[in-house]
């Protein structure tokens, strides 16, 4: 199989003409910032590289809608990924962040211009969120206060960190349906997350210092409750079980 480590200038020079580049399992070390070129690029997957930063210009890729940087050493990630404003999908598990930027809340930017100028506007708006965010397998000790902003997020998955509490505006969540953190440091989570976030159907906290009784005595448990079991009810030999650990599919503690 062919490798390369330096990013291929036969991709740059294509330009516009660019929807998908998918350089997975090569050695890369850099991301040029000629990648800006490449303004209709609609998904870019670089997982299992070398890829330590990212270009402050990648904000200018306006059309990219899925961003899939797995397995690199990535530390930090540029304030400009605010600008992605068409991102639906990120997923930066297997790196080194230790913290997200507070601008991660921006990329719910353009359904908010959107609605507020076409009142009534139909789905095709909606759907330019980010609706999944995989930061599992980091260094992360807590999440941004602006994740809260992201307000079509289904799925939240950061297993693998340091994570202690989570901000209160996950409360905002009301589309999030799955929330992972197994294998972190949280105690407690936001008193109001069942209540608020009608829509969450699985919550996974294994290994973390949280026990059942205390998810149990939530606001709202009953009604999250009654929607995991109608999510898994729907399955074909369900294979929900209960352990001594607690439930081991919907929450997991």
């Amino acid at each position: 199989m062919f490798v390369t480590h330096t990013f291929p200038d036969e991709v740059l020079d294509l330009d516009k003409a660019v929807r998908t580049l998918d350089l997975t399992h090569n050695k890369l070390v850099d991301i040029p910032i000629e990648i800006s070129k490449l303004t209709n690029m609609q998904r870019l997957v670089l997982a299992d590289n070398l890829i330590a930063r990212l270009p402050v210009n990648l904000g200018k890729l306006q059309s990219l809608k899925v961003m899939t940087l797995d397995g690199n050493q990535i530390t930090c990630l540029p304030d400009e990924l605010g600008q992605l404003v068409r991102l639906e999908r990120l997923s930066i598990s297997g790196n080194m962040l230790t913290c997200l930027p507070e601008t991660i809340g921006s990329l719910r930017n353009l359904f908010l211009a959107r609605i507020g100028v076409v009142p009534g506007s139909n789905l095709d708006y909606m759907i330019m969120q980010l609706v999944l965010l995989n930061v599992s397998n980091n260094k992360l000790k807590s999440l941004p206060e602006s994740i809260g902003s992201c307000f079509s997020l289904e799925e939240l998955q950061a297993d693998d960190n340091l994570i202690e509490d989570l901000p209160s505006s996950v409360c905002n969540l009301i589309h999030l349906k799955s929330l992972c953190l197994n294998n972190n440091n949280v105690s407690q989570i936001p008193p109001s997350l069942l209540k608020d976030c009608k829509t969450l159907q699985n919550i996974s906290l294994h290994n973390n210092p949280i026990s059942m009784d205390q998810f149990q005595q939530m606001e709202g448990f009953q009604e999250f409750e009654t929607r995991r079991k109608k999510k898994f009810d729907k399955q074909i030999d369900s294979n929900v079980m209960i352990s001594s650990k607690g439930l081991d599919e919907g929450v997991d503690l």
